[in-house]
């Protein structure tokens, strides 16, 4: 049978998962990684996709592209991508009505849609699958946010198409993490999960009831600009706040210096998860000036806290949209990086009733195992896991015939 593939395009990080001989398996980079960072940088000799791009971005910072998941199928008078523009080092330009990115590559200027760059890093994906099977694999499930639109969905399965990969479906990422949850288990009395699914980027809802083998989708909410990288944000303008007051210097118009700050802040985030102090120290962040500096975790809290309540805000609306009660749920599956934050499972655990959260699936790949599944079921595998599971499945937008 052939190997097939799930793909989850992050905003952050991206995975890849293969369906063979009747089980998934989770596909390492070079680096040992089942993640690899959503980054594309160019330079004067070569490109650089993953952990090599995002380890020199702060050098290379007008050239190093991240975050095409926040562009692709976005026009640009887009208000929320006018707002993020504000962080971004790399340009974006209007070039004959279409979104280009505008970059140096070998000393030549480059103009590449999102839909490009998010190829490069499917083709990616696609070239680690290879190298693990040794043989060509093309057909892929891509997964997107629950609420993607159509021209976001449509704009995601050209950049497979570009990477060279025949796309079997895009599917969303919580449906995808429910076939993760449910696809080892023996369910036979109707149960409802909901999946509370927090990444990089998107904030997604799925309530799903599973029943012999059977995955209908009943609602499914999200937010397409609610992740972890609006929380490094935060963290990002409260330090430069801080730099201005302690040395009466603004370095929020210097690339490097807010690019080498975000990676700071991004990793005093992931230390909040486990510890209630996190420090930033940077040598050189602005004219010469190191700053040090620590935060705690109640304070990343506060600042934070309109974002997280948003997330309930969508657990609420999904809830509401199939008219089902709370305590009609029977498990709630955390998938995303920031699905680890204390504070967000608190004030999701505290909305159930105390109700323990499920955390028996990895959250950073349960999306491309789910989506491994889908592809497997698509293509018809013979093994009988993959002949017995049947999704029934909704998008919250009409999609193009062949989706």
């Amino acid at each position: 049978m052939a190997v097939v593939m799930g793909i989850d395009l992050g905003t952050a990080y991206s995975s890849v998962a293969i369906f063979r001989n009747g089980k998934v398996e989770m596909i390492a980079n070079e680096q040992d990684n089942r993640t690899t960072p959503s980054y594309v940088a160019f330079t004067d000799v070569e490109r650089l996709i993953g952990n090599e791009a995002k380890s020199q971005a702060a050098m290379n910072s007008k050239n190093t592209i991240f975050d095409a998941k926040r562009l692709i199928g976005r026009k640009l008078d887009d208000p929320i991508l006018k707002n993020d523009m504000k962080y971004w080092p790399f340009e974006i330009i209007n070039h004959d009505g279409k979104l280009k990115i505008r970059v140096q590559h070998k000393n030549e200027t480059k103009l590449f849609t999102a839909e490009e760059i998010s190829s490069m890093i499917l083709t990616k994906m696609k070239d680690m699958v290879e190298a693990y099977v040794g043989k060509p694999v093309s057909d892929a499930v891509i997964t997107v946010p629950a609420y993607f639109n159509n021209s976001q969905r449509q704009a995601t399965k050209d950049a497979g198409t570009i990477a060279g990969l025949n796309v079997l479906r895009v599917m969303s990422e919580s449906t995808a993490a429910a076939l993760a949850y449910g696809f080892d288990k023996e369910i036979f009395n109707e149960k409802n999960i909901l999946i509370f699914d927090v990444g990089g980027g998107t904030c997604n809802v799925s309530i799903v009831s599973i029943d012999h083998g059977v995955f209908e989708v009943k609602s499914t909410a999200g937010n397409t600009h609610l992740g972890g990288e609006d929380f490094d944000t935060r963290l990002v303008d409260r330090f430069v706040r801080e730099f201005k007051y302690t040395y009466g210097k603004d370095i929020s118009e210097n690339k490097r210096s807010i690019r080498r700050l975000r990676t700071a802040c991004e990793c005093a985030k992931l230390d909040l998860s486990s510890s209630l102090q996190a420090t930033i120290e940077i040598e050189s962040l602005y004219e010469d000036i190191d700053f040090h500096s620590t935060i705690t975790r109640a304070c990343f809290e506060e600042i934070n806290a309109d974002l997280f309540r948003s997330t309930l805000v969508t657990v609420k609306k999904a809830l509401r949209d199939v008219r089902m009660n709370k305590n009609s749920i029977d498990d709630i599956i955390l998938i995303g990086g920031s699905a680890r934050i204390p504070k967000l499972q608190q004030m999701l655990q505290d909305f159930f009733h105390g109700n323990e959260l499920n955390r028996s699936i990895n959250s950073d790949e349960a999306v491309a195992y789910g989506a491994a599944i889908q592809a497997a079921i698509i293509v018809r595998d013979k093994s009988k896991i993959a002949t017995d599971l049947l999704l029934l499945d909704l998008t919250p937008f009409s999609l193009v015939s062949d989706m």
